[in-house]
């Protein structure tokens, strides 16, 4: 069974590709990072028999992907979301995985596309699927002003071990020699594959604030805030950093109005 994923994380890519490679039935032809390449290459490919799709990429939905390309494929989305949107989702697609994605959550995937495949007639898959994706779009537009537009959690490696980190518990994000690190309340940190200007997209800027070209800063990592040279502010984080955090005078009054 030929199928592509639709990931704009490598981790979580990579992650979902290791566990397809247990079923020997399935064969990935393809990982798209992006609405645009994802249009490109199905524009330019035989459909694949099966897409996982993860719903929020760097540059827009995967909703994008199949109102550009009249995709037959069924489709299993994979998610961020918060349980109660969940729970609606798994109404109405042929099945969606919740990150960080388990080798029990394939396994049950690929018995739904079975089942699916097993419907009478083709024009009912296609009917079927047509009408799934219309419903998710139209939950995704219901959802998209206050739960689906940002991140909810972060997928991260400790070790061997996958680590899903909820954004609530996320402090700041900085860089360091071209890799960013996340940084938990409790003081832990996890290099990303990400960069902060994805992330930035990513979170709510309710609250998280982009300081500089080094920090990312959740709202409650703001400590004490001082007067520095030149207009500039100086930032205390919590946790702590021994470098100085510093916000140029350009961006001190975004700065303070997201404060209030």
């Amino acid at each position: 069974m030929k199928t592509i994923i639709i990931e704009d994380e490598d981790l979580a890519a990579r992650h979902l590709q290791s566990l397809l490679r247990k079923h020997p039935t399935v064969e990935v032809e393809a990982v798209l990072p992006s609405v645009a390449e994802a249009v490109d290459w199905l524009l330019n490919n035989p459909a694949p028999e099966l897409i996982f799709a993860d719903i929020q990429l760097d540059d827009g939905l995967s909703f994008e992907v199949f109102d550009a390309v009249p995709v037959r494929s069924p489709i299993i989305f994979t998610t961020s979301f918060d349980e109660y949107a969940l729970q609606s989702f798994a109404l109405l697609s042929l099945d969606y995985l919740l990150k960080p994605i388990q080798a029990t959550d394939i396994a049950r995937a690929l018995e739904k596309h079975t089942y699916w495949l097993s419907k009478a007639t083709t024009q009912e898959k296609v009917q079927d699927s047509d009408a799934q994706l219309l419903k998710m779009q139209q939950l995704l537009e219901q959802l998209a002003p206050t739960q689906s537009r940002y991140r909810h959690r972060l997928l991260v490696t400790a070790g061997e071990e996958l680590l899903p980190v909820a954004v609530d518990d996320i402090a700041y994000f900085y860089t360091l020699h071209d890799i960013v690190y996340l940084v938990r309340h409790d003081g832990r940190k996890f290099p990303l594959e990400n960069k902060l200007e994805q992330l930035e997209k990513q979170l709510d800027p309710a609250l998280f604030f982009r300081l500089n070209r080094q920090y990312l800063a959740s709202l409650k990592a703001i400590g004490r805030i001082y007067s520095y040279f030149a207009g500039k502010l100086k930032i205390e984080l919590l946790p702590p950093r021994q470098e100085e955090v510093l916000v140029s005078r350009d961006r001190v009054p975004l700065f303070k109005r997201w404060l209030q």
